[in-house]
Formats: structure tokens, sequence, C-alpha cells
């Protein structure tokens, strides 16, 4: 019998099965009817304690590790780092006052196997109450893994069919206030997964897009179960939770596979004390690789001591950030000086600098590795022998770390174990020096892995000429013969080969304009800059070149939403004696735009701030322009187009086009390379060979997959969103009309709630798979025949995408879906305009500020001609879209006055089932459809109340009252006199409302019943 969509019971059923008999793990039963389930099984963790510690310590630390648990003043965060601590370094008792400090451990780290792992399933957790007693609602987790009785595992399974994101959510959903969050308090793994997709794993609190998937080689074919045997044997899963966990600056961490295999192999290197580098591509998490090696060396080696060595300003400072972010104290070194201080005493154990404070030298100084080394020299006081025993960790090591350099640094540090990390491939000529320096590769994990993985973005390049034309050279030799009257004929020869230079090297006024009118245009097109998500970054070749390009956005809509950020900080040193009365140098002109720019504030904080709204908000800073800076180091979600007027080759390019790589939600599908200076010479040779031209320094196997051609992989995008949408609707009915679409998609017929409802996952697939056709149609519709489509296939193409719009339309209006399910509409709006004339555009275009129901308000029956052709043409297909509307409408306002809205969900089956039989005729329908929309929308004139029920508040209560009008009016006037600005969520202040209730009501039920109606009432 096929498994295929088998039923998410028979899948957990399995996995239950797998954990018992392969991965050993004790059954504890299925516990949906078990009472007071919780995350700490004190009977099991007392009886693994047994026989390690007396009965007075274990009573202590059980005391302490319940307390820290359950203390609900703190926020999950907080209380989870907590639980952390004591289950890492155990809990810090005494048996009696007076005796000495013990360390109970709950784990016996050293031992996986010496530990109780057991699973339970359908663990019922009963809702907590928050403070104040505000209602809150139980879950049941699938499963939950316990080690020692302490729940450190949660996973959530669906079938085949449903998507692992729904698993994700229902734990994210399980950690709220609302919900059961105590319960995860000791939570370190968090998983979801089923049969197609397998497992994705997080930990508190991580939020979908930062779920994870394992990569591990294996012979299981099933997935799930691949990747649960590999994760959750005992041995692993601990090492997952001791090793592999940080809590970083507010955000709890685990790692990917490529940090967890980069740190192991790593470890097996410091075991032999062999040195060696870790290649692990841009955006892929080197940071934390850093932290946790460190981590482990500190634990696991006596006397260790880490240094990590930087080249540059920012990435001193980001290690410095990461490592204080997850709570390990790290030094940076001053100066040489006080590096060498630090290196000849024994504290810190943790340290970092720039590798230019080995010599005392600034970092953009220049010196010869001759004069650097003697310098060094120089430096060391005698008899200077570093303490403890020195791990160097090499920041970006292809850079600085090979020859003569390295040298210099291993004359400090005899003795020590260096270690390389780089996020981009070595180049041929450094390779073998790189690999003799630091020894073989430890790990890799390349840039085609991380795409594929979903770890970073794919890369896609354009190249655009702007070529450059001497319009005049008459004229020239005019201006130069005015210009240089009186000069010597050395003094015009030596003008003119300096005009000669500038020529080629810097770029025309016009020249630019054409950058600026390029890339203007693409914030007015490209959707991720045109709706404010995604921003870009402009790499010019020089300051000065930044400062006109600056000065020609700042004249346009980018004013204000643009600026430089450069090593340049303007000073009147800059600018003495520059003025000679003929108009402004290249300096001056530099020192003036950049002080605008400025406003008079300090260069570093601008720069600061300016950095922020990049990242924060990318629709109020939409364009960096850049040189050096940023182009290592600097991290942006936003980024999503780099352009490139700047010659660059190797390790600079590769760095700085990884810049625009990061994941940054649905819509950020690509990171963008527009290329000004031709740097892959073309795309028939690049794309095809990537050592070729700007990264002809790279082995070809290192770089393959960095970059795509855009109109190529343009196309297989397009093709497969339309595979994938005709496959989703293959089995609709063969006639595809109307009524086929509205039936697969559970909106035909409206008294059928449970179809609708089943029917969800496939509409939300729907509108996700249009919204990714139409993105990938928009990209390239102006360019269709360049992407190899003839003129038939383009048109075959539009008129397919123009079908799945108006499919897409006409499901949201009948399942009343449009309003709500905006968040699935990518901002794409703007090019489907330009691209897509479907006739009711214009039509739907009446719903963009209006709801359904709300034109029916105001416009009765008419309100029908508003409706798609499709649906408009279909008395069934209107009653329909009409009564999916009502019902929203009914669910969504029913905590508002459940009594009434009770009352009108009723009306609505029976006008339904009227229908149905064909008991009233369409007009008489719609004439009592539209009156019960009315009633539905405004209660007021929906009933007859008494006059003095004159308040949609009052009427709430007067009908959930038994139509008590005295005393409704008396708790009205009760609440309002009691109840404080911003109330809700605050307990005392709630406090105070329910006790104003109570005055009014004796039934306990009956109040947290009001309670909560008079919650939901908007005017309270």
């Amino acid at each position: 019998m096929s498994n295929v969509g088998q039923i998410e019971k028979k899948t957990q059923a399995r996995v239950v099965k797998l954990f018992r008999e392969q991965l050993g793990y004790e059954y504890l039963g299925n516990w949906i009817d078990r009472a007071d389930n919780r995350n700490i099984d004190e009977g099991l963790l007392r009886d693994f304690l047994k026989g390690r510690y007396d009965d007075a310590l274990i009573t202590r630390a059980l005391y302490e590790l319940q307390k820290t648990a359950s203390d609900q003043a703190r926020s999950l965060y907080e209380i989870n780092r907590s639980v952390y601590d004591l289950l890492r370094y155990g809990v810090k008792v005494k048996a009696e006052v007076g005796e000495i400090t013990k360390t109970v451990w709950l784990i016996d780290w050293a031992q996986p196997e010496a530990n109780h792992f057991a699973i339970a399933e359908e663990v019922a957790v009963k809702p907590a109450g928050l403070d104040g007693g505000a209602k809150t609602y139980g879950k049941r987790p699938d499963i939950v893994l316990y080690v020692n009785g302490i729940a450190l595992g949660v996973l959530e399974l669906k079938r085949s069919t449903v998507s692992v994101s729904e698993g994700i959510r229902q734990n994210l959903d399980n950690q709220k206030k609302i919900f059961i969050q105590p319960f995860f308090t000791t939570m370190q793994l968090v998983m979801a997964g089923n049969d197609t997709e397998g497992l994705r794993y997080g930990t508190i609190e991580t939020t979908e897009k930062y779920y994870l998937s394992w990569k591990e080689p294996s012979e299981v074919a099933n997935p799930l179960d691949r990747a649960l045997l590999q994760m959750c044997n005992k041995p692993r899963f601990l090492e997952m939770i001791h090793d592999f966990l940080v809590f970083d600056a507010g955000t709890k961490k685990t790692c990917r596979h490529n940090q967890y295999f980069g740190v192991r192999a790593a470890q097996r290197h410091v075991k032999r004390r062999e040195g060696g580098i870790i290649w692990h591509t841009q955006g892929s998490g080197k940071s934390l690789t850093m932290v946790w090696l460190a981590k482990w060396i500190r634990e696991n080696v006596k006397d260790a001591r880490v240094v990590i060595i930087t080249d540059r300003t920012e990435l001193d400072e980001q290690i410095e950030k990461v490592f204080k972010g997850v709570n390990e104290e790290i030094v940076r070194s001053k100066s040489g000086a006080d590096l060498i201080a630090k290196l000849n005493d024994t504290n810190p154990w943790l340290l970092c600098s720039l590798i230019h404070k080995f010599g005392g030298k600034e970092e953009n100084e220049e010196a010869t590795v001759k004069d650097y080394i003697a310098e060094l020299r120089q430096a060391l006081p005698t008899g200077f022998r570093p303490k403890g025993d020195i791990y160097v960790f090499v920041d970006e090591c292809h850079r600085t770390q090979t020859g003569d350099l390295h040298r210099a640094m291993k004359a400090i540090l005899p003795n020590a174990m260096f270690i390389g990390f780089t996020g981009t491939p070595l180049l041929k000529k450094d390779k073998e020096t790189s690999l003799e320096t630091f020894g073989p590769y430890i790990h890799t994990y390349k840039f085609d892995e991380a795409v594929h993985d979903g770890v970073v973005l794919d890369l896609r390049y354009e190249a655009r000429d702007i070529d450059q034309n001497i319009t005049s050279p008459a004229k020239i030799d005019q201006w130069f013969e005015a210009k240089t009257k009186g000069l010597t004929d050395i003094a015009k020869a030596q003008l003119k080969q300096r005009w000669g230079t500038m020529k080629k090297v810097l770029s025309s006024q016009s020249r630019l304009e054409k950058i600026v009118a390029d890339i203007l245009m693409d914030m007015a097109t490209k959707d991720r800059l045109r709706s404010g998500y995604g921003n870009a970054m402009l790499v010019s070749a020089s300051i000065y070149e930044a400062c006109k390009l600056y000065e020609l956005f700042d004249k346009t809509d980018l004013a204000g939403k643009c600026a430089i950020v450069t090593s340049y900080k303007p000073s009147p040193n800059d600018i003495k004696g520059q003025d000679s009365g003929e108009g402004l140098t290249e300096k001056l002109r530099k020192y003036e735009i950049y002080n605008k720019m400025l406003g008079g504030q300090d260069p570093e904080k601008f720069e600061k701030d300016v950095k922020k709204k990049f990242i924060d908000e990318p629709g109020q800073m939409k364009l960096l322009i850049v040189v050096d800076k940023l182009l290592t180091g600097f991290d942006a979600p936003s980024a999503t187009y780099l352009y490139i007027d700047k010659h660059m080759q190797d390790h600079g390019l590769f760095q700085a086009i990884c810049r625009v790589n990061r994941l940054d939600g649905e819509d950020k599908e690509y990171g963008y390379i527009v290329d000004y200076k031709d740097l892959f010479k073309s795309l028939e040779t690049s794309i095809h060979d990537y050592t070729v031209g700007a990264l002809e320094g790279y082995a070809k196997e290192d770089v393959v997959g960095l970059l795509s051609d855009r109109l190529g992989k343009a196309r297989e995008r397009l093709d497969e969103a339309r595979e994938v949408i005709n496959a989703l609707c293959e089995p609709v009915e063969a006639k595809r009309d109307t009524a086929a679409y509205l039936k697969f998609f559970g909106c035909a017929d409206t008294g059928d709630k449970a179809a609708l409802k089943d029917a969800e996952p496939r509409r939300l697939a729907l509108y996700k798979m249009t919204a990714s056709l139409l993105r990938a149609y928009a990209d390239i519709a102006n360019e269709m025949n360049a992407a190899g489509y003839t003129d038939a296939e383009a048109a075959k193409i539009k008129a397919e995408v123009e079908h799945f719009e108006k499919v897409r339309t006409e499901v949201k209006l009948a399942s009343g879906d449009y309003i709500d399910l905006k968040m699935y509409e990518p901002a794409m709006r703007h090019l489907i305009d330009t691209y897509i004339k479907a006739e009711e555009s214009e039509l739907i275009s009446a719903f963009d500020n209006l709801s359904l129901i709300q034109l029916i308000v105001e416009r009765g029956a008419d309100a029908v001609n508003a409706l798609p052709k499709g649906i408009r043409e279909s008395h069934e297909a209107v009653a329909e879209t009409i009564e999916n509307n009502v019902r929203k409408l009914i669910i969504d306002e029913s905590p508002i006055n459940p009594k009434y809205y009770e009352t009108m969900s009723d009306l609505l089956d029976a006008l339904i089932e009227q229908r149905k039989m064909q008991a009233i005729d369409y007009k008489e329908y719609l004439a009592q459809i539209v009156a019960l929309t009315k009633k539905a929308k405004n209660p007021a004139a929906g009933a007859t109340y008494p006059i003095t029920m004159n308040t949609a508040a009052k009427r709430a209560l007067y009908d959930n009252l038994g139509k008590d009008e005295a005393l409704a009016a008396a708790i009205d006037a009760a609440i309002r006199k009691t109840k404080k600005d911003d109330w809700r969520g605050n307990k005392f202040k709630e406090r105070e409302v329910r006790n104003a209730i109570r005055v009014n009501l004796s039934d306990l039920a009956q109040v947290e019943f009001v309670f909560d109606l008079v919650r939901n009432q908007h005017e309270y």
C-alpha cells in the first residue's frame, strides 16, 4: 500500500519506533491524558541523581532548578539562559549552611550513555495562567525528548502533504505567553519535520526563516528519519547542546552543519597540534565558528589562550562584538606595546588585535616587511616569552598571513598553533604558500554549497556598458590653448600628459550622470528597490568620484536617502593652498561636498547612524556610495543590488559581491551584481569559465557556482514557476473555468466550513506560487526574446500569467481571503501593472481600499458589479463569494458580541440553505444577503435596543447578559469609571476592571466571560 500523503499519526508512530529501537530512548508513553505534564519530571531526575549525590544536595539542586525554570517574572530568553547555565556548568549548592559548596551535575556530559534518554508523545501541557488571571490555553506537542527527566527537545510532525512550515509555526505559537511558554524554559532544540522536506531545527524563539536543515552523508533514504538518526543519537544530541549553543546579544542560536563539522575537524587538528585553514564562504557564520572553537579549546586544553588576528578595523570590531554578545570577555589590544604586554602576562585568555599592531604601525601606513620585522624586534622586551598554550586564529588569512609577514608573527609566538579562517577561495598564486604557512584545509564550505543549503542567496550578474567618447577634439585643443597661454612647451606637455591620465582614470560628468540615471531607473522599477524593503551599494573608483555621484543623487528623489561612507574625514588641512581663484580643485570640491553631506556631524557618528538606517530602515537609506569601506565585514540583509564602477579583482571583488547575498525575507530571492567596468570580460567567457578576467587568480574548482547568467537563470526560474503552478492546478476539472477553480480551492460550497478550511493549504500554495510566477515574469517581461523565447511562446506565457493572476484574484475574493492574506502578496504591483493589462485589473482596484463587505454596505446589490467577470457572470459564484466574506466577518467580529453574531451565523446558515433548496429567487436572495451583511457590519441597525443601550459596548453587554438593561448599564458605568489608559496587558489595571465587574456579578465564570467581552470592546 502506498504511503504517499500518509496521515500524521502514522508518521508519528514510525518516529516513536525509530527513537525506541534505533536511538535507544525509553518510551514514557502517550501523555494526552496524563495529569500535570511538565518540563521537569522530578521523579526521573531524582532517580538519575541518586547514588551520585546525597539526598540533601539533590533536594537543594532540584529546588534551584525548579525555581529558575519557573521564574515567570523574566523573559523566556532570560529564563532559558539561566537554566542552560545550570545544565552546562552544574548547580552550585551546599547541603547545609556553612558547608563547602558542591556542584551537582544534572547531566553527565562526559558519558552520554550514562544518562537516561526518553521520549513521550502527545504531551498535553495545561495552561499556566498569566499574571492577573488572564486566560491562557493548553497545547499538546507531538514528541518531547527528555534527558534525566528534563525536557531538552521538542518535535512537531506534519503529514507529507503539509509544509514543515506549519510545524515551525506551531512551535512558535506554543512559546507565546497565551499558550505554554513556561514549558520551553528548559528547551534546547526545537524541531519540526515531515517525510518530504525532512527535519528543520532551531532553538527557542528562532523565527521561521532561520530554522536550519542538517546535511550529512547517510544511506537512510527518508529525509526525516535520516536527520533524526544523525542529530538525536545520544552523544550528538548532548554535544549539540553542550558545545554548539550560544546566547548572542538577545538571540539564542545553534549551529549549521558546516559550523559543526568545521569545529569538529578543527578539534582533531588541535589534539594533534596541526594547524590548517577553515574556508567557509562569506555569510555562512564564520565568527560563531570561531566562538565555538575558542570555547572548546579553553575547556579542553590546559593553560589555553586564544589570540584572534585581523587586518581591518571593522573586522576587529566585529569579532569583539560577537564574542561579547555570547558573554565571553574579549580584550582588544590598544597598541603594539599593549599587545606584547598582554602576551607577556597570563591574562586575558582571549584577546584580539590588528596585525599592524605587532609592529606598532597604524592600519593605513605602509611599511616594508623588512622594516616591520626590524621594528618588531625592537619592540620586544628582553627575555620576552608569551605565557600559556597559545592558539592563533587568523581572520581573512589570505590577505596578510603569507611569507615574511607570517614569519614575523611566528617570531613573537614561536610555539603557537595557527588556524587560518577565510571566506574567500585562495588565489592560485597564494594557495601553495598559504597551505605551507598554515597547513592543509581543515574544512571547506564553498559558495555553491551554501547557496544549495539556503544559507546565502545566489548571485545574478549583469554587465552594463557606458563608454566615454571625446566628442570634439578641436574644442579640447582650443580650451588648452586658451588656458595655457604663457606656459612653456614643456609645461604644456606636462599638462597634456596629466589630462591624458585623468581622462583614463576619472569618469566624465556625463558618464556619471548616465550611471545615476541608470540606478534611478532601477530604483523605480526593480521590486526590492522600489518597495522599500531592499537597498543598494555603489562602489566608486575614488572618494572624489563618490562625492560627484552623491552630488548628482542629492538633486533627485534620492535626496536624504543616499550617503557616502569612506575613510575620508574632512579637515581644513586638506584645502590649505588649494584656492587659486580659478575654480574648485578636486580637493576643494571633495571637502565642500562631504561637509555639506555631514551637516556638522562628526564623521564617525554620521557613518554609524547611516549604517544603522541602511540595515534597519532600507526605505529611508536606499543607497550607500563606498570606495573601500563596508566591502568586508559589513552584513546588511537589506542590501540587494551592488553596482560596481571600480576596477577590482580577486579577494576584494569576491568579498564585495558577497555583500548582497544575505537572506532577507521571501521577496529577496537573489543578490544582484551590476558591473559598469566589464570586470568579468563578457558573459560568454565569464559565465562558462570563472577563471577568466577578474577572477583569473582563482582555481576554477574553487569559485564554480559564484555567478550566474542573469537571463539564463531568469528563464529557468520562470519555466520552473510555470511548471509548479500548473502542477498545483492539474487536478482542477477539465473545463478549467471559475466554478472548477472555486470547487478545487474549497470555496464553492459556502455552507461547508470544513471544506473551506481543508483547502486552505491549497489556497496558500496558489497565492505564493502566483506571486512567484508574477515576480519571475516581471523580471524578464521586456526581454523575452533575449531570454530565448519566440514571439508565440512569449504571447502564450503572458496569457498564462494573466490567467493565473485572475484565478488568484477570484479565489481570494470567493474564499474571503482577499484582505487578510495580503502578507503573501509581494510588493510587485507597479511592475505587474506595466506588463499585464488584464481587463479585471481596473475593476479589482475597487478593492484596494474597500473590502467586499464595505462595498455591499455602501452600494447594496450593485456591489456585485465590482466583482471579477468570472464570478460576476455566475449567480452561484456571486452567492458563494458574498457568503464566504460574510462568514469571515461574523467569525472575526464574534469576540466583540458573541450572542449577536451567533444569531447572525444562524441567519446566514438558514439563508444558504434556502438558496441551495432554491426556495428563493436570485433577486430576493441578493436583497436578503445585503440586509444580513448590513446587520452583521452594523449591529445597531440590525436589532431593536432600549434607548439607553446607545453604544456598541453597552449593546454587547445587553445581548450577552440576558438582555438585562439595568445590569448592562451598571457594568458599563463601572468600567468607564474604573479603567485607566493602556489597561490591557497591565495586570494591576486589569485587576481593577475585573473587580468593577465582580461588584455587579457573583458568578466567577460569568465575571471572566464578561471581562473577556469587555477587553474586546474598542471603546473601552
